[in-house]
């Protein structure tokens, strides 16, 4: 072989593969593109949700746009009875800034956390879960109000267009459903967290943990704006 074709030769294989580090990244067993699987399983999950998320919202505001029957008044609907006079969505307030605050204490969690403090993140990451089991308790009372106090129901209302029964328990239950099962996540790490069970591992399942808890806090962002502001 000449000299000029072992040159070549030589440059060639020290041109690395565009696709050597794809196959290397996804081919191990912890770790794909510098993220580990963990938290790549997470956001997956998460833009999964986003998609369910977008029908339910997108087939509301199409169902409400195209309905002969006239939709309820929000903040008559959700309006509390407060010292003698109705108060509109002051409930639905009360949630949101509940929502908004739990975003807060689950950033910390995970900023204490990385920091391996046990205790603090533990603490943080419970009182996050105490305020996401309030906004459940609040939404089974305004669920109550609207079954028992108004007559609301999935097939019907007494209130104007029946479809409004329908998207207000598919939406506000899904996402209450989310918030329920977060409750439980955040609970559970808590707990482990406290035992010291990640010391070893290290605090990244707080992160993981936070993204899923500030995705459902988002979500209900756009629900209290399309749903109760709309």
């Amino acid at each position: 072989m000449s000299q000029e074709g072992i040159s070549n030769t030589a440059e060639a294989a020290a041109i690395p593969n565009d696709w050597s580090g794809v196959v290397t990244d996804w081919s191990a067993d912890k770790q794909t593109f510098q993220m580990s699987w963990g938290k790549a399983m997470m956001w997956f999950f998460l833009l999964s949700d986003t998609f369910i998320f977008a029908c339910f919202l997108v087939g509301y505001m199409t169902v409400r746009v195209s309905t002969t029957e006239p939709w309820p008044v929000s903040s008559e609907v959700f309006a509390l009875h407060l010292f003698g006079q109705d108060i509109p969505l002051i409930l639905i307030a009360i949630m949101t800034f509940i929502l908004i605050t739990s975003s807060g204490t689950m950033a910390m969690a995970v900023n204490f956390g990385y920091r391996r403090d046990r205790k603090k993140t533990a603490i943080l990451m419970l009182i996050t879960a105490l305020f996401g089991a309030t906004f459940v308790g609040m939404q089974a009372f305004e669920w109550t109000k609207l079954i028992v106090d108004e007559g609301v129901r999935p097939w019907s209302n007494p209130m104007g267009a029946p479809q409004f029964g329908s998207s207000f328990f598919m939406i506000t239950g899904f996402h209450g459903a989310h918030v329920t099962a977060g409750v439980i996540y955040l609970s559970v790490v808590a707990m482990k967290v406290l035992r010291g069970h990640y010391e070893s591992k290290g605090y990244e399942i707080v992160e993981i943990t936070g993204l899923y808890w500030h995705f459902v806090d988002l979500v209900w962002v756009f629900i209290f704006a399309l749903f109760y502001l709309w």
